[in-house]
């Protein structure tokens, strides 16, 4: 593996990833989808876009960390065989060494997409991913990218719940 095609977000990026419409059809044709490296903790990313997708999605979502045993009221499976389905989507938050053993394991299970988050970036991985199959996702939030598409982003990435063409003035 070259330098230049596993370097971490920001630097050697050849890839280009799906367009917004095709991302919009990743997450359109999405019925589960597998948090891998989920956690129990609120201030981690992955707890925040779980409650996200939990309450605002219709998705069935799997939580994988083989160190947890439940996450929001929900059971978390140790990996991603363990699953009662295959997922449609992987969400990967974990580091980036990590990420050629979570793509094994979503090919090994069938998954149909690998969505890698925010900051993580691995063009090798995406390549091998491609190969087999799978749509590849990287550098971006399921849940940005859903609540983008279905109205409930705001700039800062909150729904307000004012729906306006105008912008508020404060005094």
């Amino acid at each position: 593996m070259s330098a230049e095609t596993t370097t971490p977000a920001g630097t050697g990026r050849v890839w280009t990833g799906p367009s917004a419409p095709e991302r919009l059809d990743i997450l359109r044709g999405t019925r589960s989808i597998a948090i891998v490296g989920a956690s129990n903790k609120p201030s981690r990313a992955s707890y925040f876009v779980s409650t996200y997708l939990l309450s605002s999605s219709k998705y069935t979502v799997y939580f994988v960390n083989p160190v947890l045993d439940e996450i929001l009221g929900q059971p978390v499976y140790k990996s991603l065989a363990d699953l009662p389905e295959a997922p449609d989507l992987v969400d990967v938050f974990r580091r980036h060494d990590d990420l050629p053993g979570v793509l094994d394991e979503a090919i090994a299970v069938g998954a149909k997409t690998l969505w890698l988050q925010l900051g993580s970036w691995h063009e090798d991985v995406a390549a091998a991913a491609e190969s087999a199959g799978l749509d590849v996702v990287m550098d971006r939030c399921v849940k940005i990218e859903h609540a983008r598409f279905h109205g409930g982003l705001h700039l800062a990435g909150f729904n307000t719940g004012v729906v306006s063409s105008k912008r508020q003035v404060l005094a």
